[in-house]
């Protein structure tokens, strides 16, 4: 996809962090915006900021994981703007601990927004855009996915939000291979940050009540929401960054985006030993002292 002047963007997860970046970086190239977010606060001060620069703006509260809201968020797309053209399934959550300790709320509420939210996105956006493509021959989109390099790596205490990011590289991947199949004119990412400053590490904020694990967190969920908040705070890489470079790979065809490429050394690790049919190697091995620390507070 290389022109984007009047075109139209869908974001979840739009109130903050990337989805706020995205967002701005949309407005600053013309796009008309259809912005989605849970947390109706968040939404309206993006949306406003955006209106007050003169953007034409949808936004809709909405429940990614939630099929029927998705599809309301399409069909309102369609109807407010007659199209759509770059679509963000950027909506997500995290949380951690060993992964005996999840609770069946905790698998449900991560794969509820960072996969079905995804699954929804997939399903319903590839075929409105493939309809508005039926319609304009010279029709050009793309959908970029967020997952993570936690979508390429395992780090321990982290496993209900590993299994959601992996899931989301396989789908990403599938849904390349499928759109080039059928010469769909469609492009498609997989987005793979590592620690950026976003509101990730607080998601729990958004947490529906009736998803809330009873009997608070164990010493392990504590923990890792710890050193998830340090590692996230800390980051170098801003998600203005990572818009910057996300757009950039969307004129470029670019499948893969990577917000710290030098993460990709734990990659090819990882890789190595699976080829290798060796044990998965520590993903702590460059930096002991941070498995050090989350031994500590076991």
């Amino acid at each position: 996809m290389k022109n984007f002047s009047g075109k139209v963007a869908v974001i979840t997860g739009a109130g903050s962090g990337l989805g706020r970046e995205f967002a701005d970086t949309a407005a600053s190239l013309g796009m008309k915006l259809v912005l989605a977010d849970i947390q109706a606060d968040a939404l309206e001060k993006t949306t406003d900021a955006l209106l007050a620069q003169g953007v034409e703006v949808l936004a809709m509260v909405c429940d990614v994981s939630k099929a029927a809201h998705v599809e309301e968020l399409a069909d309102a797309a369609v109807a407010r703007f007659h199209g759509i053209h770059l679509v963000f399934n950027n909506a997500g959550v995290g949380s951690g601990g060993l992964i005996w300790e999840n609770s069946a709320e905790d698998w449900e509420w991560v794969l509820g927004v960072n996969l079905w939210g995804v699954i929804h996105g997939v399903r319903v956006f590839t075929r409105a855009m493939l309809e508005c493509a039926k319609k304009d021959p010279s029709f050009e989109g793309h959908i970029v996915n967020t997952a993570s390099m936690a979508g390429l790596l395992n780090a321990p205490a982290m496993g209900v939000y590993n299994v959601s990011k992996h899931a989301v590289v396989s789908l990403s991947e599938t849904l390349y291979h499928d759109l080039q199949l059928v010469n769909a004119p469609i492009g498609a990412s997989v987005l793979c940050p590592y620690f950026v400053p976003t509101g990730i590490s607080h998601s729990h904020r958004n947490r529906p009540e009736e998803l809330k694990a009873e009997g608070g967190p164990t010493n392990s969920q504590i923990a890792a929401q710890a050193l998830t908040v340090k590692a996230v705070e800390s980051g170098k890489v801003s998600a203005r960054d990572v818009s910057r470079m996300t757009f950039d790979a969307i004129r470029d065809g670019q499948f893969y985006i990577f917000s710290h490429p030098h993460a990709l050394g734990g990659v090819t690790e990882r890789m190595e030993a699976i080829v290798g049919a060796k044990n998965p190697p520590d993903p702590y091995a460059a930096t002991p002292h941070v498995r050090e620390i989350l031994r500590g507070k076991l």
